[in-house]
This record gives C-alpha cells, structure tokens and sequence, in this order.
C-alpha cells in the first residue's frame, strides 16, 4: 500500500513540472460516477448522467494562447469503448470560439491498464491524443499520453503530458 502511495505522489508531482501539452483523458465510467482529474497543464470533472451520455467541463492552460475552456458531451456509441464527442472551446488563438465534434476509442481493461486515442475538430483548430490510464488503487487512475493542439492562428503544441484521476 505504501509503495502505491508513493507512485501516486510521484505521478502528482510529474503532474506539475512536467510535459507541454494535455487534455482530459478518455475515462470508461458507470451509469452516475463522477471523474475529476488534474493533468499537467490543467483540470476536468465529467459525469456520466445516464448509461450513454457523459457530460464535462475542462480547464486548459497553453503555452502561447490564453487559457482554453471546453464543456463537451460525450456518447458511449459502442459500449463504453467508442464515443462520439461534442462541445464548445473558448478563448482559442485570435481571439475565438468554436464548436467542435469528434471521437474516442479505447480498449477495455488489461491488468489495469487502458489505451486510448481521441481526435477532435473545431472550424479553427483540431486535436490528436493518445494514451494510457492505469488504475493504481481502488478508484484513482494514472494518466501518460501524447497529445497534439493545432489551431489554424499560431503555433501547435504537443508533448507528453501525465496526471491523476479520482472516480466516484
């Protein structure tokens, strides 16, 4: 138990010092849990509201841009392992707000462990993650990924990015 301890402040402080770049992760939830994350660059909360359909918001902080906000639905399409996306980003590059759908695929769990990739697109921009999330006690999960931002105004960011995952 004290060594799980460890690896959780371990991946906390990551969290903080750590990659570029990061959104939320693709999160299989049960019908009503909550998710709230810290990642490297900023933070979520979803719900799943009812067995389909999750909803989010999340907070993201950019290297060149101001902060980005996005609220965005998510819907299990197949199981919990594919998903459709919808929502809208604002504060994007010169000064805008878009709309934006997209899709997730995971896998389901292996000796604790989850890939997963997400795309999602916007009039102005569009992002690529890739990652896995591995659950480290009862109901807290660790994050690693890649992720991709390319907004039509300005420069892309991208890097490898880590956080942590309560779910209740």
């Amino acid at each position: 138990m004290k060594q799980k301890t460890h690896i959780a402040g371990l991946a906390l402080a990551i969290c903080m010092i750590g990659a570029t770049a990061f959104a939320a992760p693709v999160n299989q939830m049960a019908n009503h849990e909550t998710a709230i994350g810290a990642h490297t660059k900023g933070a979520y909360v979803e719900h799943k509201v009812m067995s389909k359909a999750t909803v989010g918001y999340e907070y993201m902080d950019r290297d060149e841009y101001q902060n980005q906000d996005a609220a965005y639905l998510q819907y299990d399409l197949i199981g919990s392992e594919v998903k459709a996306i919808g929502g809208y980003r604002w504060n994007l590059p010169g000064d805008k707000s878009n709309a934006f759908i997209g899709a997730a695929v995971s896998t389901p769990k292996i000796f604790g462990f989850e890939a997963y990739a997400s795309y999602t697109a916007g009039k102005d921009f569009n992002e690529t993650q890739v990652g896995i999330n591995k659950n480290l006690i009862a109901n807290i999960d660790a994050n690693l990924n890649y992720h991709n931002f390319k907004p039509d105004e300005g420069h892309h960011e991208d890097g490898i990015g880590v956080g942590l995952t309560l779910k209740f």
